[in-house]
């Protein structure tokens, strides 16, 4: 069935008005992130080194989950475009069980090979050491970072974006208040923001398990729809396997080159990927609509709706990049007083600031096809882009000794050639499929 835009345009006031929340959720823990860094960073160049690959191992377990946000929301907008919202609810509540499922075999999996997995990683000891301290501690939220993704899933299908934002706001407050306070006065030190994270993670998950049980929608497992739920979780689960991959190398080479240039690698990086989840608030919006007008079959203003975010997403893009390459002198010394880590931010950051207009069109693109849930293209292009552009020039610039500078040429050719692919796929239109 093909529909027709029988209704009038989407205004930018609706876009925003599920945007603008997601945007509050998505940067709150990257925010949380650039704190936590920031007083971590006060400690020294190890500590920070210890913060950075802890951080990105913790990331990337749970990155390779996302599929219970984004795969949650594709189900859950087409059941919500087609007026059955208690059933676009029951698949949160499903999501949520899996959540917890997961969560705890990430826990108890990650307790047992942590220490071995970040001494391959680091290549230095004592790094290894601080980065596997605060990486067990941190661990213990695990479950509650999964529950807090479905929440989120869900809410966004029903078009809900303003109270996952109370809600992450409530962790994120009360931690980035403990965390300091855990770090220098009670003397935790790195330790310290690890608990000060899980005490912001379990504050969120319990806020949206009582926004399930309001819904009366936290019933028994359904082993049916969790397993219809993984088949879809499988493609984004490779998906981000890809990337994960590249960045856990990204660190890895980082980390082989000195403690500063890791440490620098986290400050750009942490900053990059807070810029990403500002744009990903559009992507969020093109999620809940496009899914939610595929479901009531109109695929014509589906089209339009991709199109018109994509043209918000570029232009904010824009001006990030205008924004951060004024902020070049300033801003990295919000975050360290390290001469050797200051000293090697230059090599990235040019880089940084020049992706955000691709990074704009890309982030989009991937809200509209994962909201089609488009998802086997998604799976395939982005495999495709990250092994055959970004990771061949990360080890290349180990073996040849590029150092930051190469590990972020080959992050922005990973951007390009998505950005070719994905405006490739919207314009075929084949993406398009409507049904609940």
């Amino acid at each position: 069935m093909t529909g027709t835009d029988t209704q009038a345009p989407v205004t930018a006031r609706r876009i925003l008005a599920l945007a603008i929340p997601a945007l509050g959720v998505l940067a709150a823990e990257p925010l949380y992130v650039l704190v936590d860094t920031a007083v971590v960073g006060h400690l020294g160049a190890k500590p920070l080194a210890g913060l950075a690959l802890g951080g990105t191992v913790l990331s990337v377990l749970t990155s390779q989950l996302t599929f219970l946000s984004y795969g949650t929301t594709a189900r859950t907008a087409r059941l919500y475009g087609a007026g059955r919202r208690a059933e676009a609810v029951a698949e949160g509540g499903q999501a949520t069980w899996l959540a917890i499922f997961v969560g705890l075999t990430v826990l108890a999996l990650g307790q047992l090979f942590a220490h071995s997995m970040l001494s391959a990683l680091a290549g230095n000891p004592d790094v290894a050491d601080a980065a596997a301290s605060w990486l067990r501690i941190a661990l213990i939220g695990a479950p509650a970072i999964l529950i807090t993704l479905a929440g989120n899933g869900w809410m966004r299908g029903v078009q809900d974006t303003v109270r996952p934002l109370y809600y992450i706001l409530a962790g994120n407050i009360l931690s980035a208040i403990a965390c300091p306070v855990l770090v220098y006065p009670l003397g935790f030190g790195l330790e310290g923001s690890a608990m000060a994270n899980v005490l912001a993670q379990y504050t969120a998950a319990s806020l949206f398990l009582r926004a399930l049980r309001v819904e009366r929608a936290m019933v028994r497992p359904r082993w049916a729809i969790m397993k219809a739920q993984m088949v879809l979780g499988r493609d984004l689960i490779l998906r981000s396997a890809s990337f994960q991959i590249c960045f856990l190398s990204a660190a890895a080479v980082a980390a082989r080159k000195s403690a500063a240039a890791l440490g620098a690698h986290q400050i750009v990086y942490q900053l990059w990927v807070f810029l990403s989840l500002i744009l990903d608030s559009l992507a969020i919006a093109a999620q809940a609509l496009i899914g939610a007008e595929l479901g009531a079959a109109r695929v014509d203003r589906a089209k339009a709706v991709a199109w018109q975010i994509t043209r918000y997403s570029f232009g904010l893009g824009v001006c990030l990049a205008v924004l951060f390459a004024a902020l070049a002198g300033v801003l990295p010394r919000l975050f360290t007083n390290d001469a050797a880590v200051l000293a090697q931010i230059p090599h990235a950051w040019w880089l940084f600031v020049a992706q955000q207009p691709v990074a704009g069109i890309v982030f989009a693109l991937d809200g509209v096809l994962l909201g089609a849930a488009d998802t086997r293209f998604l799976r395939t292009t982005t495999l495709a882009c990250a092994l055959g552009a970004f990771l061949p020039l990360i080890w290349l610039s180990w073996a040849f000794g590029w150092g930051l500078a190469g590990i972020w040429v080959g992050l922005t050719m990973f951007l390009v050639t998505r950005m070719v692919a994905v405006v490739w796929r919207t314009r075929t239109g084949h993406w398009a499929i409507t049904g609940a």
